[in-house]
């Protein structure tokens, strides 16, 4: 099953920030005997404030430099086809976004360890940030429901730099994957002219 995956560096959002906003919204952790729905309203407003925090460019914003998003380029690619099928990717300063689809005996938890793993230990080379860490010790993952939120999820992705205020297009954003998915589906595109409709209508990559 395909899963939209969030993971930021350790300063993007203050812990005392997060603990504000779990009190002023009477926070409750999931457990067997939490209302389903009321922890469901709890959860989608916090991914909220996270996503329009992160996007303000708080912190330090170390995935602005170039050398540090192209070697989280690589973690994010380095087992797609292994571990995981990588569908789609966004790096943002403070955070980035993934989606994709593991494979059996592939936990989406220890696939973000390992991201983690490798390219803060880079990062903390080239800032000579040795022993600090550099992603925050948790990330926001979604299961994707159905083809519709699919699309919603892939284009939230490449717009994410556009909404921030980074680009004026997705594709003018080098450190995500729109560029690859536009020509893909104007690949697509064109085919469907040529052979008058794609059969069975599934999604382009997914």
């Amino acid at each position: 099953m395909l899963q939209g995956i969030t993971f930021r560096l350790d300063d993007a959002v203050p812990l005392a920030v997060i603990a504000a906003w779990k009190q002023e919204l009477n926070w409750i952790e999931k457990r067997a005997d939490a209302e389903e729905e009321v922890w469901e309203q709890q959860r989608q407003e916090m991914t909220r404030r996270l996503a329009v925090y992160e996007d303000a460019g708080h912190g330090a914003c170390h995935l602005r430099h170039p050398e540090i998003a192209l070697m989280v380029e690589g973690a994010l690619g380095h087992f797609d086809g292994q571990r995981y099928d990588l569908t789609a990717w966004c790096i943002m300063p403070n955070h980035a976004h993934v989606l994709i689809r593991t494979k059996e005996g592939w936990p989406v938890g220890h696939v973000v360890q390992s991201w983690k793993r490798h390219s803060g230990r880079y990062a903390n080379r080239f800032l000579h940030t040795s022993g600090t860490p550099f992603w925050a010790a948790d990330y926001h993952d979604r299961f994707i429901r159905d083809e519709a939120h699919y699309w919603r999820a892939l284009h939230y992705i490449h717009e994410n730099p556009v909404k921030a205020g980074l680009c004026g297009t997705a594709v003018d954003w080098k450190w995500s994957s729109a560029a690859a998915w536009t020509a893909k589906l104007n690949f697509a595109g064109a085919e469907e002219a040529r052979e008058g409709g794609l059969d069975g209508g599934g999604a382009v990559g997914g």
